[in-house]
């Protein structure tokens, strides 16, 4: 089992959130509100999806790149935090 699969029930709530934001911009766009309100959402969501990536991509490297079980002999936690601290930090 995939951690996508594991943890669907959480990905789909961040996804449906995330398509509420989309949505809030739709409305606000049709009702010509300020560029700054928009702007803002428009970050707001890019946010999201970064966030939704990073956890995305941290629990791939977990599961499959630094699993102890299937890599005994891959795992090494300082470079694992150092690798995920730097993907973070890029997605933000």
């Amino acid at each position: 089992m995939t951690h996508t699969v594991r943890e669907k029930r959480k990905l789909l709530a961040r996804v449906r959130r995330i398509r509420g934001q989309v949505e809030a911009i739709e409305r606000a766009l049709e009702a010509e509100a300020g560029c700054e309100t928009v702007m803002q959402q428009i970050a707001g969501v890019r946010g999201a999806i970064a966030g939704l990536m990073a956890e995305v991509v941290e629990d791939h490297v977990r599961s499959h790149l630094v699993d102890a079980d299937t890599h005994p002999d891959a795992q090494d936690n300082d470079a694992t935090e150092q690798l995920l601290a730097v993907i973070r930090a890029y997605l933000k």
